[in-house]
């Protein structure tokens, strides 16, 4: 049996953990807009998740460029616990939720987007806090995975047996000609709709934040 490409499979773990690094930037024109204090914070969740992120990335730089099946179920499978480890520092690092395993959760939550949560007063936390919140749900209803097949041109690699791992069936062979053009139109899209939506409720007197959250 062909050994498993792991060098390949953290190369891409690497990726992610940057790329959600860099998501917990965006919290931070929220924290300087509303005179919160939790840009510290935020920027030591962003720093912990980029460099170990980079170290990944750096680590694993001459990886074959093969994914097979079991490497694409293992990506699929390692990438949300990834992000979600990931994810759940800015809960912590801000105290807004002390509790690792309640700040896991809702990570969990956010990029699964089950809606399930363990707070109580959600308005109560810091407006940056919330914006990492909803920016986990925002990526979540896309898809991890779709996120990861639209930056594998970058990595020089195919990206058909990360989607069959995700969505196995007709889809995946329906896709199979354009799948990377695909993901790429499918966040453009998506994307879009947001801002349109944004723009809509703002216009029924939301402001931009509640409006962008919501």
């Amino acid at each position: 049996m062909k050994r498993l490409n792991w060098r390949i499979i953290f190369h891409i773990m690497g990726l992610l953990l940057v790329i959600n690094g860099l998501g917990m930037l965006l919290c931070l024109p929220w924290a300087w807009y509303y005179g919160e204090r939790t840009m510290p914070s935020l920027l030591l969740a962003s720093a912990i998740a980029g460099t170990i992120g980079l170290a990944l990335w750096n680590g694993t730089r001459d990886h074959e460029p093969n994914i097979g099946k079991r490497e694409g179920f293992l990506v699929v499978t390692m990438g949300w616990l990834f992000l979600t480890f990931s994810g759940a520092m800015p809960y912590l690092t801000t105290g807004a939720i002390p509790s690792f395993t309640d700040a896991f959760f809702e990570s969990v939550s956010g990029y699964t987007t089950t809606g399930a949560s363990i707070l109580v007063d959600i308005e109560a936390l810091p407006r940056s806090v919330l914006f990492w919140r909803s920016y986990t749900q925002w990526v979540g209803g896309m898809g991890i995975i779709v996120l990861t097949i639209a930056i594998l041109p970058i990595l020089g690699i195919g990206g058909m047996q990360l989607f069959m791992a995700e969505s196995p069936g007709p889809t995946a062979d329906k896709l199979h000609p354009r799948i990377k053009e695909t993901a790429k139109r499918l966040w453009a899209v998506y994307v879009l709709l947001t801002g349109v939506e944004t723009v809509a409720l703002m216009l029924l007197d939301l402001d931009l934040f509640d409006a962008l959250c919501h």
